[in-house]
């Protein structure tokens, strides 16, 4: 609950830039008392600045907290494509898993239940999501970070790529357009996820049906391009006629409908 609790002080601080104490004890439903404890650590970590009253987000925790804002984005619908896609895993294989906050759940599934694989990743978060599990070797792609992502890319990473070959690659998107093209807000990382396709067997994107018809400004490669989706059943039927038009395997995991 503690964990639950300090999660929300940090998400209310991201989209607030500054709140009051009683108003974070008003969020999470905790006492005053509490709210200022929870506050002291958060300075304690450098997450947090205190000040008269209240508290703000420290400079340096920004493109953290914008990256673990995006975690929490349709969290339920992240968590069973990754149990799909934890189903597609090969003991023995390589595989490479990319800076995605869905890729993120399939490394925290793996953590749970590890195989053994060779993993590479060109993601902090995962990488770390990783660390001490005897069955894993896992590899982090240099390159240039970025911060919003939490991801290497750049020529230098690019140039790394070209070294190996994986047998499954599973990426993440910001956005499926109307054409059918996979979508970033980033150039280096579309021209990175280009590169990570060009170099293994089976690529499966997982990527949750609020991605779909949503808009971002730089093209990776058309979903056929892929050879697997695995998106949740809140999927439009139209995009599932698409997807079948263009013959690429979906799985759509079960969800319950939105209210």
């Amino acid at each position: 609950m503690q964990s639950d609790r300090i999660s929300k002080i940090q998400h209310h601080l991201y989209s607030n830039g500054f709140a009051q104490v009683q108003e974070l004890a008003e969020a999470t439903g905790a006492s005053i008392v509490t709210i200022r404890r929870d506050l002291q650590r958060l300075e304690e970590d450098g997450i947090v600045t205190r000040t008269h009253g209240g508290a703000r987000l420290a400079e340096a925790a920004q493109p953290e907290l914008a990256f673990q804002s995006r975690v929490q984005d349709h969290l339920d619908a992240k968590r069973a494509i990754a149990e799909a896609a934890y189903g597609l895993l090969r003991p023995y294989s390589t595989i490479f898993l990319d800076a995605g906050t869905t890729v993120l759940q399939l490394a925290r599934r793996l953590r749970v239940q590890p195989i053994t694989l060779t993993v590479f990743t060109n993601g902090l978060a995962v990488a770390q999501e990783l660390i001490n599990l005897d069955k894993l070797s896992v590899n982090l792609l240099g390159g240039q970070l970025r911060n919003e992502n939490l991801s290497f890319v750049g020529p230098y990473a690019e140039r790394l790529l070209g070294e190996f070959w994986f047998d499954q690659l599973f990426l993440g998107t910001s956005a499926v357009r109307g054409d059918a093209q996979m979508y970033t807000l980033n150039p280096a990382e579309a021209s990175l996820n280009r590169a990570m396709i060009a170099r293994t067997s089976q690529a499966v994107l997982l990527a949750d049906s609020s991605k779909f018809s949503s808009s971002a400004p730089y093209a990776v490669a058309p979903v056929a391009s892929t050879h697997r989706i695995i998106t949740d059943n809140r999927l439009d039927a139209a995009w599932h006629d698409r997807l079948t038009e263009l013959n690429v395997p979906t799985t759509l995991v079960p969800l319950g409908r939105p209210v």
